[in-house]
């Protein structure tokens, strides 16, 4: 079982980052979590510090990174993404720091529809991405240009990627599993719950896989 761990989540104010922070908190973790209006957190709970801020804007990295031991970044603008590489910058200025700070484990979110790297979108999720997804494009360009920096330039981090297949709010409808060649539809609190056990895994280190349900593939 893990230990209790002090866990930077940007993205907490998100659909998955919420339920992300709030069953971190529920496993007995600390979260430090960064909000651009931290109004939108409405969780209370003692193991929870919000930080106000963006990486849209200047940010103390040392200062964040401070007494933290993961990192989880569940960060999406479309608007902004369509023709600029914003996580990708703000990776590659986190990832120093980290180092620098001893911190040694990161979890990324990319979406469903993110090649990773080296290989090719299975023929009917590169259909979904070119038609009915495409508004989101930018959104995966950019996702697996963070996938490619990690696997080239910061394999002495614990990395893992989660690719999620984010349907809608709702119940759980089950366990998700990591799957190299599907990826279910799901619930935000099925992919928060699958995130937060991933990002313990050893087993998943340096790893881009997706997550389907049990009774699936």
């Amino acid at each position: 079982m893990t230990s209790t761990q002090t866990i930077l989540v940007l993205g907490a104010t998100g659909q998955t980052g919420q339920h992300f922070t709030r069953l971190a908190l529920d496993a007995g973790h600390r979260v430090r979590a960064l909000a651009r209006n931290p109004a939108k957190l409405s969780l209370q709970h003692e193991g929870l510090e919000v930080v106000q801020g963006s990486i849209s804007a200047p940010l103390d990295l040392d200062a964040l990174l401070e007494g933290v031991d993961a990192v989880v970044l569940m960060l999406g603008d479309v608007v902004a993404q369509r023709d600029r590489l914003v996580n990708t910058t703000f990776v590659r200025a986190l990832v120093p720091v980290m180092r620098r700070k001893g911190v040694r484990r990161l979890l990324y979110q990319a979406g469903g529809l993110s090649a990773a790297p080296g290989k090719r979108l299975m023929p009917v999720l590169r259909l979904v991405r070119a038609t009915i997804a495409r508004a989101y494009d930018g959104q995966h360009r950019d996702n697996e240009a963070v996938m490619r920096w990690l696997d080239t330039e910061a394999r002495d981090i614990a990395w893992v990627v989660h690719r999620a297949g984010i349907g809608s709010d709702g119940p759980s409808k089950g366990e998700l599993r990591r799957s190299r060649t599907w990826i279910s539809i799901a619930t935000f609190v099925d992919c928060a719950a699958y995130s937060l056990r991933l990002l313990f895994d050893d087993d998943a280190v340096h790893t881009c896989d997706g997550s389907a349900y049990r009774r699936g593939r």
